[in-house]
């Protein structure tokens, strides 16, 4: 009779030990209480600001945080025209037009010369825009409330497109940079090589390549364009008509012809915010494709 002896089982190697485990299940029972809690701080008074844009007035004083009883759209109707949200609205989207425009050409030519060319200045006018980006808005209010004035461009949409682009050149130049020196060189060569004139170069190939690197930055120009508070303030409070959304919104909070409207109010507040909703949700991917990119390459 022979007996046949059977191997013990061999410990697995690339289990971790018990202690590791408990470890990294705890650590994730924290970062994912940590990620709920950002989640609701983030989303929760947005979808408060847009349930309230659909209560009326008494109901909003009485119980602020309740539900709506009832959905009244007539709030954004008010809003759009008789608090002249839609007249705002239009003001912001037109200047949105030509300052991003233009920081997104200016911004994409400063930054693939600094990038893909060697020449005497290049590393300081790189640490210019670099240090632009760190000088204090509120420190150049008084000086450009005096340029602005003396080249006539107050209380005037160009000069508030100038200001939004100078107000926004130096992080898209930074920005763009780094983005531009992770292109390959190759491509740009064989189109010299091909007799392919610089600007030529730049904007049928290189920009294109460079199109993740763009819509990031574009998206962040336009939240911050959008949103932006300050300079027109300073620089276009002549006439309540010019007004950006921004600026018409605070005015409208805190004037008496809002008379206490306060479910039109949060109605425009909700219209602002969808602008930025809709562009965040339609170019997340490319947003999150951008700024992974340069780390990729």
């Amino acid at each position: 009779m022979t007996t046949t002896a059977t191997a013990a089982p061999r410990p697995d190697s690339t289990a971790a030990p018990r202690g590791e485990r408990e470890s990294g299940g705890t650590l994730n029972v924290f970062s994912h209480a940590f990620l709920v809690l950002w989640v609701v701080l983030a989303a929760g008074p947005l979808i408060w600001v847009a349930l309230t844009a659909f209560r009326p007035s008494a109901e909003i004083l009485s119980d602020p945080m309740g539900w709506p009883a009832a959905f009244h759209w007539e709030n954004f109707t008010n809003a759009w025209s008789k608090a002249d949200i839609g007249r705002y609205t239009i003001n912001s989207l037109v200047i949105l037009c030509g300052s991003l425009t233009g920081t997104m050409l200016l911004g994409s030519m400063a930054a693939y010369v600094i990038a893909r060319f060697t020449f005497p200045g290049n590393r300081f006018i790189f640490m210019l825009f670099a240090g632009g980006m760190m000088f204090p808005v509120i420190l150049a209010l008084v000086p450009l409330f005096a340029v602005m004035e003396n080249f006539g461009l107050l209380d005037t949409r160009p000069g508030l497109m100038i200001a939004y682009i100078a107000y926004s050149l130096p992080f898209t130049t930074f920005f763009l940079t780094s983005f531009f020196r992770t292109l390959p060189t190759g491509v740009q060569e064989a189109a010299m090589v091909d007799g392919a004139s610089h600007t030529r170069t730049f904007f049928q190939i290189m920009l294109p390549m460079a199109k993740p690197g763009l819509v990031s930055i574009g998206i962040f120009n336009f939240l911050g364009q959008w949103n932006q508070y300050l300079l027109p303030l300073l620089l276009n409070n002549e006439e309540e008509k010019n007004y950006v959304l921004p600026q018409g919104l605070a005015s409208l909070a805190v004037s008496q012809g809002y008379r206490g409207d306060w479910g039109a109010l949060f109605a425009g507040l909700t219209i602002a915010m969808l602008p930025v909703l809709v562009v965040y949700a339609v170019f997340q991917r490319q947003v999150q494709a951008g700024l992974t990119s340069g780390a990729l390459k």
